[in-house]
């Protein structure tokens, strides 16, 4: 992996973390996941007229690419309200980064060195090791860990389906927009059904989510979009999921939420596993 390719996955990492801090702190989770979804919209028509259309191959990746993250963001919406950030974030992205290192290398064959498997499953082993911690009331919470886990699934879906579709598509800038317009749709659509007036609730109620959350969701996952064009899908998914260091900052010092050595641990096992990537050998 080039500096250029990690210095851009990790940015995405904190931008990440950053938009899921919002919705996680906000009083209606429901209101903050509009407001960063329908946030993406701005920016991905604004980027449209600058990008050529996604090729024809790639457009049954751009649709199931729009409704797997439809479904992700339910999951993670839904696991929000009975977790917390430290413990639904790292179980989520922890989950998919070792779903996709196993179905690139048995399924799709991709060759990864010995050294950047164990980058992979360190990132991996230490995000997930923080699903041992307890929630801030002390007590363990197995509902937000199933969710959680399910979530992650959704992401290592996702993921996959939209590395190979930016493949395909010859514009992964572009792929991501029109998927970003698709999914925005759907949610307005689901929002409307779901919780009628609540969407001319954003102005009022949820214009910073909108602006910085929204912003932040479509920058982090458009630099992931150019990664995975650049760089083997399952590495770039193990690196971005360093967001959970930050997450976890977000969570104690913002959110107010419990720290202790598990964390700590887990935090450390993470970013050696981010550092045996950062030098493993390019593929």
């Amino acid at each position: 992996m080039t500096s250029l390719v990690f210095i851009a996955v990790i940015f995405a990492a904190i931008l990440h973390a950053v938009w899921n801090a919002l919705v996680k702190g906000g009083a209606d989770k429901h209101l903050s996941m509009a407001a960063v979804v329908i946030g993406h919209v701005p920016l991905a028509l604004l980027i449209l007229p600058f990008v050529p259309l996604p090729a024809p191959a790639s457009w049954p990746y751009l649709f199931a690419g729009t409704a797997i993250h439809f479904a992700y963001q339910l999951f993670l919406l839904n696991s929000y309200r009975v977790g917390d950030l430290t413990q639904v974030y790292p179980i989520a992205r922890g989950t998919s980064p070792l779903l996709v290192a196993g179905i690139s290398v048995i399924f799709l064959g991709v060759h990864l060195q010995p050294l950047e498997l164990l980058a992979v499953l360190t990132i991996g082993v230490g995000i997930l090791s923080m699903s041992l911690v307890r929630q801030s009331d002390g007590m363990r919470n197995a509902q937000a860990a199933k969710m959680a886990f399910l979530t992650g699934c959704l992401i290592a879906a996702y993921s996959l389906v939209d590395g190979l579709g930016a493949r395909l598509s010859g514009t992964a800038l572009g792929f991501y927009a029109w998927l970003a317009i698709g999914n925005g749709i759907l949610f307005v659509l689901f929002t409307a059904y779901k919780s009628p007036g609540l969407l001319r609730q954003i102005p009022l109620r949820a214009k910073r989510v909108f602006v910085i959350g929204g912003s932040a969701s479509f920058t982090a996952y458009a630099l992931v979009m150019w990664s995975f064009t650049q760089a083997p899908i399952a590495l770039v998914t193990a690196l971005r999921e360093t967001s959970i260091v930050f997450a976890l900052l977000i969570g104690v010092f913002f959110l107010k939420e419990r720290m202790d050595l598990a964390k700590v641990f887990s935090t450390m096992v993470t970013l050696m596993g981010a550092a045996l990537l950062r030098f493993s050998k390019q593929v």
